[in-house]
C-alpha cells in the first residue's frame, strides 16, 4: 500500500491526535504520566522556547511525532540537538515514516544557526525495530546511561 507521508510542526488544532499518539508512545515504554504533565508538554511543544515538535501525516492521518530540543554543551560553543521522543503507529512501522521524521529533525538541526550538525536520542535496548532504522540512518554510541538511583 502506498502512503503519502508528510512532515510538519505541531499546530494547535492537533491536541486530541497527537494526545491518542503521545498515549500510546507512553503505553509502549510502559510508563503513566499525569494528564496535568501531557497537557503542560502540548503547550510547551508550541511555543519558541525549548521543546519542538513534528507530526508525521499519512494524507491526513497523524501517524506519526517527533519531540526535539536544542541545548547547550560543556564540549562545544555550538548547541546539540537532542531527539527526545519518536513514536509511529505500529501499522505504519516500516513505511519510512520514522525515518522522515529523524531526517526532517536532521534538517532542523542543520538549519539552526547557533547548533552544531549533532543530533543524538536514546533508545532501549530491547527495541529492535527501532533499532533496525536507527543503525541505518545513525552512529551507535559507546556511552552507556545512568539514571540516579532512588
Amino acid at each position: 500500500m502506498m502512503h503519502k507521508l508528510t512532515i510538519r510542526p505541531l499546530q494547535p488544532a492537533d491536541k486530541p491526535f497527537w494526545r491518542a499518539l503521545w498515549q500510546a508512545y507512553l503505553e509502549f515504554y510502559q510508563q503513566d504520566l499525569a494528564a496535568e504533565i501531557t497537557d503542560h508538554l502540548f503547550e510547551r511543544l508550541l511555543s519558541s522556547d525549548g521543546h519542538r515538535a513534528l507530526v508525521a501525516l499519512d494524507g491526513e492521518e497523524m501517524v506519526g511525532l517527533v519531540h526535539y530540543l536544542f541545548h547547550d554543551s560543556t564540549w562545544s560553543s555550538q548547541m546539540t540537538c537532542y531527539l527526545e521522543d519518536l513514536f509511529v503507529v505500529s501499522t505504519l512501522r516500516g513505511s519510512g515514516a520514522g525515518r522522515k521524521l529523524i531526517e526532517a529533525v536532521y534538517a532542523a538541526a542543520d538549519a539552526e544557526p547557533l547548533a552544531s550538525r549533532n543530533v543524538y536520542w536514546h533508545t532501549h535496548h530491547h527495541n529492535e525495530r527501532a533499532r533496525l532504522l536507527y543503525d541505518r540512518i545513525g552512529d551507535l554510541s559507546e556511552f552507556v546511561r545512568y539514571d540516579r538511583s532512588r
